[in-house]
């Protein structure tokens, strides 16, 4: 087995006034050539942006773009004439293909909104873009996985054009979940969005994230009550 540590301290932090980010991987001004990638996950922006504030209306290509709120809610419009409010507890996902703009605003004015901005590299390129977005029962990660993006049509999922999947889960101390490698050449990326966990001989706090490649099974640990991310992700 094979891994990589980031933890939380180590990533890159911008502060824009209105938009507070960090990234794991390189990302705008950020660069970091040991961070470019790991396997077919490109970017993963951790970001809180103001009341009122947000991104304005810009174009993407030939990438599956997957968006979690953590705390509040994302407005988002694009030039399909869809507009969503995406809230705690849903995921998003757009296909971007052949070409799609939108923008994404903090749907309060006054209260922050934080979310993850995931961007994974697509199996197919120029297909019709397309989005996706789902409600996923927060009991249905209790002690266990919940698949929330998944490249088949599996019960709830949302679908990426990737072999790929997206895994949350929240786990009481002293509860453990094994991670298994689905494929060949498949890495599998944890980051851990809340408390403290224990995976491949590493202890993982808020935010740290490990990256795990050539392995059939790992069984992860929670020391604390603690919920986490799982990427799924081919390596080639």
């Amino acid at each position: 087995m094979e891994k990589i540590i980031h933890r939380a301290a180590s990533r890159s932090f911008s502060n824009h006034g209105w938009l507070q980010s960090y990234h794991t991987f390189s990302f705008a001004g950020y660069y970091n050539e040991e961070r470019i990638h790991f396997g077919a996950l490109r970017v993963l922006n951790d970001d809180m942006v103001k009341g009122g504030m947000g991104f304005g209306t810009h174009p993407h290509d030939n990438m599956e773009i997957v968006s979690i709120p953590l705390h509040g809610a994302l407005e988002h419009r694009d030039n399909t004439g869809r507009h969503e409010v995406i809230r705690t507890n849903e995921v998003q996902i757009m296909s971007a293909g052949s070409g799609i703009v939108h923008s994404e605003f903090n749907a309060s004015k006054t209260d922050p909104v934080s979310f993850l901005q995931i961007w994974v590299f697509p199996k197919l390129r120029d297909i019709t873009p397309r989005y996706q977005q789902q409600a996923f029962e927060p009991t249905g990660r209790n002690n266990k996985l919940q698949v929330v993006v998944s490249p088949e049509h599996e019960s709830g999922a949302l679908l990426i054009n990737q072999d790929a999947w997206f895994s949350l889960g929240k786990f009481d101390a002293g509860n453990t979940v094994d991670i298994v490698s689905k494929m060949a050449q498949q890495g599998s990326y944890l980051l851990v969005l809340e408390g403290e966990v224990e995976v491949a001989g590493e202890v993982l706090q808020r935010r740290d994230a490990i990256g795990l490649t050539d392995f059939d099974k790992v069984t992860v640990k929670a020391l604390k009550a603690t919920e986490f991310l799982l990427i799924d992700v081919p390596m080639n």
